[in-house]
C-alpha cells in the first residue's frame, strides 16, 4: 500500500538553514509548505511559499489543515507563541531548532543535554529567547517535541562568515594571524548534515532533546586541515589572548574578530557530547570535506570580499606589524 505523502510546514524556509532543510524534505518526498516573509529570497522549487509577516495579526490563518511535522526556526517569543497557539494541536510532530548557546556553562568539556541552562531574564537576548522557546514549546507540544540544539553550523553560503573566514584567509596566502591553539577546539556541523538529520528525525518522529553537533577537533588540527586544503605553506603567527585583546581583536565572530576563537576557560562550548546525536542517527562528514565545500564557495564569492566576521586584510596587517 502506498504511504500518504508527508505534509510538513516549515516556519521559515527562505534563509540559509531553512532552504537546506526544504531541499532535503523535497528530496525525501514530502509535501512542503513554508510560511515566511520571504525577505531572504524564495523557497526551493517544489515547495509552496506563503508570504506572511508573523508579527502581524492573522498571519497564521493562511495555514490550514493538519501537519505531520512543523519545523520552527525562530526564537523570538512574539513569533514562537502565536505559532504554537495556531498550530500546536494540529501537528503530529514538532521540531524546534534551538542552539547549544542555551547552556549556562561552557567550562565542562563533554557536557550533554542534561547540563544546566541559562535562566532567562531578557527575552531580547538570543540564549534567553531560545530557552524560553524551548520551555514554551515543550509546555504546549509535550511528548511530540524534538528540540535540536546545533552548535556552530558551517557550509557554503553561511551568512555569518565565521567558519569561512579561515579557508578564505589561508587561500589568500602570506603569514596568517591566529590565536594560540593549546586547550582549544573547534566543533562544527555541516549545514547539509544538520538538514538531513532534521528531516529524518521528523519523518521518524524522533522526540527529546539532542545536541546536533559534530565531533570536536583541536584548533591545531582544524588549522592543519585548512592549510592542507588551501595548500598554504606560509607562517602561522600565533599570538596570546591578552596581546590580541590589547589590539582590539575580538573573540568568536563579528567585525575585528578571529572567528571561532574563544577563551580557554570556555573550551567546553566547542566540546559538547555527541552521544545523543549519534544515537539518534546523526551522521557528519569529515571536517576536510566541509572545508573543501566552503573553500569552493568562498572562491566563488570572492575571498577578499567584505565580511561579517573576521579581520580585514588591513586590520590583520596592522596587528601583525605590531606584534612582531
Amino acid at each position: 500500500m502506498t504511504q500518504p505523502t508527508r505534509r510538513v510546514l516549515v516556519l521559515g524556509g527562505t534563509g540559509w538553514l531553512g532552504r537546506a532543510i526544504v531541499d532535503d524534505l523535497l528530496a525525501d518526498g514530502a509535501d512542503v509548505t513554508c510560511l515566511a516573509r520571504g525577505l531572504s529570497g524564495d523557497v526551493p522549487e517544489g515547495a509552496r511559499l506563503i508570504r506572511a509577516d508573523r508579527l502581524l495579526p492573522g498571519a497564521l490563518d493562511q495555514v490550514s489543515g493538519t501537519w505531520d511535522d512543523v519545523i520552527e526556526l525562530a526564537h523570538a517569543p512574539e513569533l514562537v507563541v502565536p505559532a504554537l497557539d495556531a498550530l500546536a494541536d494540529r501537528a503530529a510532530h514538532w521540531t524546534l531548532v534551538s542552539t547549544v548557546s542555551v547552556y549556562a556553562r561552557n567550562d565542562e568539556p563533554g557536557a550533554d543535554e542534561s547540563a544546566l541552562l541559562v535562566e532567562p531574564s531578557d527575552p531580547t537576548e538570543y540564549a534567553d529567547a531560545k530557552v524560553l522557546a524551548e520551555r514554551t514549546t515543550r509546555s504546549r507540544v509535550g511528548s511530540r517535541l524534538l528540540v535540536a540544539r546545533p552548535g556552530l553550523i558551517a557550509g557554503p553560503g553561511d551568512p555569518s562568515d565565521r567558519f569561512g573566514y579561515w579557508p578564505a584567509r589561508f587561500d589568500r596566502g602570506g603569514p596568517v594571524l591566529v590565536p594560540t591553539t593549546a586547550g582549544r577546539s573547534v566543533q562544527v556541523i555541516d549545514v547539509a548534515d544538520l538538514a538531513a538529520w532534521l528531516v529524518r528525525a521528523g519523518r521518524d518522529r524522533l522526540v527529546g532533546t539532542v545536541n546536533a553537533v559534530g565531533p570536536a577537533v583541536s584548533t591545531a588540527e582544524f588549522f592543519e586541515a585548512v592549510r592542507a586544503v588551501t595548500d598554504h605553506d606560509d607562517e602561522l603567527v600565533a599570538v596570546e589572548d591578552d596581546v590580541l585583546l590589547a589590539h582590539d581583536v575580538r573573540y568568536w565572530a563579528g567585525p575585528r574578530s578571529l572567528p571561532l576563537w574563544i577563551p580557554v576557560s570556555d573550551a567546553g562550548f566547542a566540546q559538547r557530547s555527541t552521544a545523543a546525536f549519534v544515537g539518534a542517527g546523526g551522521r557528519t562528514r569529515p571536517l576536510r570535506d566541509t572545508v573543501v565545500r566552503v573553500l569552493e564557495d568562498e572562491r566563488a564569492r570572492g575571498t577578499d570580499r567584505g565580511r561579517r566576521a573576521g579581520l580585514t586584510p588591513a586590520e590583520e596587517r596592522a596587528v601583525l606589524v605590531a606584534v612582531r
